[in-house]
This record gives C-alpha cells, sequence and structure tokens, in this order.
C-alpha cells in the first residue's frame, strides 16, 4: 500500500472545514483536484471516509478513526519542522495572520511595508476578513480575536481596547435634523451587522445604545458599512480607528454613546516559539498598542 502524505493533508482540511470549496481556498486548490485526492485515498485505504451529502462531506466512522491518527502524524511533522527551525532561529519562513477585517484593512496592512523591510524573509499572509482563522484548527498561526479565548493549547494576551461610536457623514448631516439623543436614532436609517451571519456577539453594538434600534442597512463586512456611511446612506457605529482616518465623517452623539471592545492576540504553543513567530507577534503588538 502506498499512501501519499498530501492525500492526508487534504483528508485534514476537507474533515475541518466539510465544504470541498472551502477546503480547496485554504489550500490554494482547485475542489476538482481535494476530490479525486480523496477518491485516490479511499482507494489505496478501501475505505469509505466521507458521506457526501448537501451539507458537506461528513466523516464516516473509518474515515473519522483514519483522521484522528493523520492528526498525530500531522502534529509529529509540525514538531519536527518546529525543532529544526529552532535550531537556527532565523527570522524566515510563512506567517498568516488571522484578523478582523476592520483592523486589518485600517491598521495592521499599511504597517506591512515596515515589517517587510525589518524582515525582508519573512513571507506574511494577512486573512484580514469577517469572521475568525482558527489558530487551534491551525487555519492560522496568531490571531487577533474579539473574545478571550478559554480552551485550546493557545497563548493568549490582551493587544489593546478600542472605542466605538456613532458617524455620519457631513453631507447626510445637512439634510436632515441631526440626532440630539439616542431616541432621535429611531428616525434615521441606521447602517450594520446583518444579525443572522454575525460571528461574535461582541459585534451587537446597537443592543447596548437602546433595545429599539434596529438596523436596516445592513452588511457583514465593516469596510461596506463605512463606505454606507460616507456615501451618506445613513448612521453607524464604526470603530474610531477606521472612522477617525476620514475627513468626511462626523462623530454623532459623542457625549453619550460609547462602546468598548477589545483585541486579544492567540498563538498556537506549538510555534509561539519560533523567531518568526515572534517577530510577527511583536510587529502586531506595538501597531495595535497605538490605539490606546
Amino acid at each position: 500500500m502506498n499512501i501519499h502524505w498530501d492525500d492526508i493533508r487534504f483528508l485534514l482540511h476537507v474533515s475541518r472545514f466539510s465544504k470541498l470549496a472551502k477546503a480547496a481556498q485554504h489550500m490554494g486548490q482547485d475542489t476538482s483536484t481535494v476530490s479525486r485526492r480523496l477518491k485516490r485515498l479511499e482507494s489505496e485505504l478501501g475505505m469509505l471516509l466521507f458521506e457526501r451529502t448537501r451539507q458537506g462531506h461528513v466523516l464516516t466512522r473509518d474515515g473519522q478513526k483514519v483522521v484522528e491518527r493523520a492528526e498525530i502524524i500531522e502534529q509529529n511533522i509540525q514538531d519536527i519542522v518546529a525543532l529544526s527551525e529552532r535550531a537556527d532561529n532565523r527570522v524566515s519562513g510563512r506567517v498568516r495572520i488571522g484578523v478582523t477585517e476592520g483592523l486589518g484593512a485600517a491598521v495592521l496592512a499599511p504597517a506591512i511595508a515596515d515589517f517587510s523591510r525589518e524582515y525582508p524573509a519573512v513571507e506574511l499572509d494577512l486573512i484580514a476578513m469577517s469572521g475568525f482563522a482558527n489558530v487551534s484548527r491551525r487555519e492560522a498561526d496568531l490571531a487577533i480575536l474579539l473574545a478571550r479565548p478559554t480552551a485550546g493549547r493557545l497563548r493568549v494576551r490582551k493587544l489593546s481596547d478600542y472605542t466605538l461610536k456613532l458617524y455620519a457623514s457631513a453631507d447626510y448631516l445637512a439634510g436632515v435634523n441631526p440626532p440630539e439623543t439616542e431616541a432621535d436614532l429611531n428616525d434615521h436609517p441606521l447602517i450594520g451587522y446583518v444579525d443572522e451571519l454575525i460571528y461574535s456577539p461582541q459585534l451587537r453594538y446597537y443592543s447596548e445604545v437602546s433595545a429599539d434600534l434596529k438596523p436596516t442597512l445592513c452588511s457583514p463586512s465593516i469596510v461596506a458599512q463605512l463606505e454606507m456611511v460616507r456615501s451618506g446612506a445613513g448612521i453607524a457605529i464604526l470603530p474610531c480607528f477606521m472612522a477617525d482616518q476620514h475627513d468626511d465623517l462626523v462623530c454623532v452623539l459623542p457625549d453619550s454613546v460609547s462602546v468598548t471592545r477589545s483585541f486579544w492576540l492567540v498563538t498556537h504553543e506549538d510555534v509561539a516559539s519560533l523567531a518568526r513567530i515572534k517577530a510577527a507577534a511583536a510587529f502586531i503588538e506595538r501597531t495595535v498598542k497605538r490605539l490606546d
């Protein structure tokens, strides 16, 4: 029997993402390649590893047993790589950082050039999106989260608090009666997240201002929400580190509406001591600390 380790990698990714398309995207492959490699592995093992359903690929009992053993092999390989990297201690290799879309786009991305000049041998993936890359599942080496995780082999430290306030464009406010109280917000179109697509309870801002406030113009993207506000579509609760970069935006009810949240840096224990991870973590920490 000739089992290819790469086929095992495909198995592990599909077991973690279920959807072939998502697993393929994470691996930088197309779905037909992923499907073909899974079928080859099943043929070599003589086992059905997945049930193909409308909801995605679901592990069979045999598939679960294979995945449990494959994860041990994966961990051993990662340990060997880590030993090698610790031995030469060079700041080189690839680092994947998972970060919320707003912080990634407005704060980290503009600072990447400084990091690259300091560490030219480090290849960096900045996964800035609406949602979180999971460090425990090795979707990222480091991640910046909105809440402190309480489980997993993780190293966690608080990065910074940050503030969110209400914002509208100057043009929008010039054409309406600006709100003077929280109750007046009911007379304006509010911009916010799509409720069923909210990936963290920390993003439910309006309920902290007033229980009856509901956004009517919604997007899962904070960058899209920002652009809606800038276009004059309405009022939104935005991170100050994003909104204050735009001179066309005005803070609304600045003395009465303010929301505070925190950023947490999470690293998997297995890679935390690697030189490139330490360098990336230090870069993140000094960049995000500017929000204080």
